[in-house]
């Protein structure tokens, strides 16, 4: 069974519920989420086109949802630069099961007509059913964006439509890569070959993957944005995406020659070498079989060409092969699929790549454990596909997309989050073949059996994006996220010493003390703040403008043991044992000597001290202490250590079944309870 899709409209409202709503008042559905108006169609200028929003019924006499089929000469470019999105669109039509996940045809201008309609689209591993209106920028009655051949025919209008919605607006559409709108009619992953430097047997992967139902496309690269969708001599336009849209073998003078047939989303401008529509080539083939190739070809921007001349002219192919969630039962292979969710967040886990050494270790970690090689083999077939979530909406935000990649470790056995060190004497035993700033990257690897180390990144560290990670092989694989503890391994406060067993640095210590809490031999936070400021004042390889009040407080929470608000002096020369633990760590972890820590290294610094956080937290704590260079000064380092330790201790109080597993709502409400 299909996955179910979910709403996204803002009242969380169905499709079916809107539409009885409009039929029961007798009203045309008007979408407050994507309103008619100009924000709809660009966000960076003003709209350069007088456009007129009109319905279907306001354009023509006897509107249809589809005419006589949805086929690829619906599909008719218009205004919008997203050539990328309507050849995903031309192949759509090649696969009816897909198409009618996609365009569901529980709709159109009948009686249940009501002005809305609605398409489903997949997006980081869920299906989501989007909403529209049918009010069409037009301009003299005119569709002046995506429209079909026929004049009456509005499903593609209305997907394109959907789509801008989806992203943001139709302005968030222009430019793109087919392959991204393939993955969201399909859950497919996407593979990428170069025409100049692929396998040899390039035609029979292209034919496997067309026979198995997979969506392809094409294009042919531009040196400079001058060269964009400029005509070539012989018909093909540059810079410009273009469906796949059929292979066959012919017999051809005594000998089998290979073609390929090409969509321009244009629906004109052909091919006009060899195997064109009226190339004489065409001619010399068995009749037969050259009206079945062929079938009633016209100038529709549809053509077939020689595979060899496919190579020499075009330089990109891109191939959306089915997961498990779209295949049916007769397909010839499946795929097992893992996938996680993760985020780059600067100051914590933004690492960068492994040029950046001294922070790419803090990058997210996953593992893969490849347990059982393919049949007839010894080696697992494994695809990873990288994929960064929401870029092109953010457009409108001055977002873009990151530049991306990853590479595979050889991993330990045991070991959990793995450090600076591992990635300094480890090499990698495979990676994305680079680092580009698209969607999703994904790459195909054949590895022996056993455990590796999976480490996305952003070229760049502090680089901020969300992704997922689909791992998709043919045998069933363990995954899991690294960097999953969260314990802590503190020791038991050492019992009070007598006066007369102080060492010389704890009677300087008691004079000290003394001096400064009076007659009740006890300190409040100011006066604690008063004593530590004087001793940290004087340690020049620390920045100290001064401890916060708020910091104090967090001291005596953690050390008050007899629940009176201050500190005596057992309580505050136990704590000055852990201060000075602590100071040794900031400052051993202050690798470039700046009186500062690195954000990066809080996760390294808090094992030392005994406290162990998985990445959410740790994400967390880089927010909330992190300064805009990404340090933390030694109060608020102070701050933080305070705090998660004071945690841990409420933890273990709350830890009634003994345990020591935290359970992460406890956690969390801590954290927040502790302002962390």
């Amino acid at each position: 069974m299909p996955a179910k899709s979910i709403s996204t409209q803002a009242d969380g409202k169905t499709f079916e519920q809107l539409r009885q709503e409009c039929l029961q008042k007798k009203k045309l559905f008007e979408d407050p989420d994507f309103p008619a108006c100009d924000s709809s169609l660009y966000y960076s200028q003003s709209v350069p086109i007088n456009f007129e929003w009109k319905r279907p019924g306001e354009l023509c006499e006897n509107p249809e949802f589809i005419v006589g089929g949805a086929d690829r000469t619906d599909i008719c470019q218009g205004a919008l630069g997203d050539c990328w999105l309507l050849a995903a669109i031309a192949s759509l039509t090649l696969h009816k099961e897909t198409l009618t996940r996609v365009v569901p045809n529980d709709q159109g201008f009948d009686r249940s007509y009501a002005g809305i309609f609605h398409f489903q689209f997949w997006q980081h591993n869920r299906w989501l059913d989007v909403v529209v209106d049918d009010r069409l920028p037009a301009v003299r009655n005119r569709l002046v964006l995506l429209h079909s051949a026929s004049n009456n025919e509005f499903w593609s209008a209305l997907l394109e439509k959907a789509y801008a919605k989806l992203n943001g607006s139709y302005e968030s559409l222009k430019g793109g890569s087919t392959l991204e709108a393939m993955e969201d009619f399909t859950g497919g992953v996407g593979e990428t070959y170069e025409t100049k430097s692929a396998p040899t047997d390039l035609f029979n992967i292209m034919k496997k993957a067309y026979d198995r139902g997979s969506m392809m496309g094409c294009s042919i690269d531009i040196t400079s944005s001058a060269e964009s969708e400029a005509q070539t001599a012989s018909g093909l336009v540059k810079g410009h995406a273009y469906s796949i849209t059929g292979l066959e073998e012919v017999n051809y003078r005594g000998k089998k020659v290979k073609l390929i047939r090409i969509r321009n989303p244009w629906g004109q401008v052909e091919w006009n070498g060899a195997w064109s529509d009226e190339s004489r080539e065409w001619n010399v083939i068995d009749s037969s079989e050259k009206k079945r190739i062929l079938q009633n070809s016209m100038d529709d921007g549809e053509f077939w060409m020689e595979f060899e001349d496919f190579k020499a002219n075009y330089d990109k192919i891109e191939i959306c092969n089915l997961t498990p969630d779209s295949l049916t039962d007769d397909t010839k292979r499946k795929w097992e699929v893992n996938m996680f969710e993760g985020n780059w967040i600067r100051g914590s886990t933004a690492g960068g790549c492994r040029n950046f050494i001294d922070t790419f270790w803090t990058n997210p970690q996953f593992k893969l454990t490849l347990l059982h090689a393919d049949d007839n083999n010894d080696k697992c077939s494994v695809v990873i596909a990288l994929m960064q979530k929401n870029r092109r909406a953010l457009r409108k935000e001055g977002l873009d997309l990151q530049t991306i990649g990853f590479a595979l470790y050889e991993a330990p056995a045991d070991e959990d989050h793995l450090g600076k060190d591992f990635f300094r004497y480890n090499g990698s035993k495979a990676r994305s073949k680079t680092y580009i700033n698209v969607r999703e990257i994904s790459e195909r690897f054949t590895l022996p059996p056993g455990n590796y180390l999976l480490v996305p990144t952003t070229f760049q560290p502090h680089d901020e994006a969300d992704f997922i990670i689909r791992i998709f092989s043919e045998k069933a694989a363990g995954t899991m996220e690294m960097g999953n503890t969260v314990d802590a391994d503190l020791p038991d406060p050492p019992m009070p010493s007598l006066p007369e067993e102080e060492t010389d640095e704890e009677k300087g210590l008691r004079r000290m003390f003394e001096k400064i809490a009076g007659s009740d031999q006890a300190i409040s936070a100011r006066e604690l703040q008063q004593v530590l400021n004087g001793v940290l004042s004087r340690r020049r390889e620390i920045k100290f403008d001064g401890l916060s009040l708020n910091t104090c407080h967090s001291i005596i929470n953690l050390m008050d043991v007899d629940n009176s608000g201050q500190l005596e002096f057992q309580e505050f020369k136990v704590f000055w044992e852990k201060m000075k633990k602590w100071i040794m760590l900031f400052i051993s972890y202050d690798t470039d000597r700046s009186g500062k820590m690195s954000s990066y290294e809080l996760r390294i610094a808090l094992k030392a001290a005994g406290m162990h956080l998985n990445t959410k937290l740790l994400q967390l704590l880089g927010l909330r202490f992190a300064d805009e260079n990404y340090d933390i000064d030694f109060d608020d380092y102070l701050t933080c250590i305070v705090r998660l330790e004071n945690m841990f201790r409420v933890f273990q109080a709350l830890d009634q079944s003994k345990t020591g597993q935290v359970n992460m709502n406890i956690l969390q409400f801590l954290l927040l309870s502790m302002n962390v």
